[in-house]
């Protein structure tokens, strides 16, 4: 089991979000869930994609996908640090 922490900016985009589109608390729960199981997505169960050309720790190497909403993370030893969570066409600005 990993453990999963969020920075301050993801929990402002978070809640902003949710705001707007309340169905997104479920997928988020969904999405903890399944990182907290498989973020490497090993069992290629899931939408997980790891990234390539994107420094760790600033942008988040690893993206989850659910629908239009995407979750983009790292994963530090046996903690998945979640960055950014945002609808597709916003996701990857910075």
């Amino acid at each position: 089991m990993y453990k999963i922490q969020s920075t301050t900016h993801f929990d402002r985009q978070l809640k902003k979000l949710v705001g707007k589109h309340p169905d997104l608390v479920a997928i988020y729960e969904d999405a903890l869930g399944v990182l907290e199981k498989d973020p490497y997505n090993i069992s290629h169960a899931y939408k997980i994609k790891k990234l390539s050309d994107i420094a760790p720790a600033t942008e988040g190497i690893w993206r989850f996908t659910d629908g239009v909403y995407r979750i983009r993370y790292d994963i530090e030893g046996k903690t998945v640090v979640l960055l950014r969570i945002g609808d597709r066409k916003d996701a990857y600005r910075k």
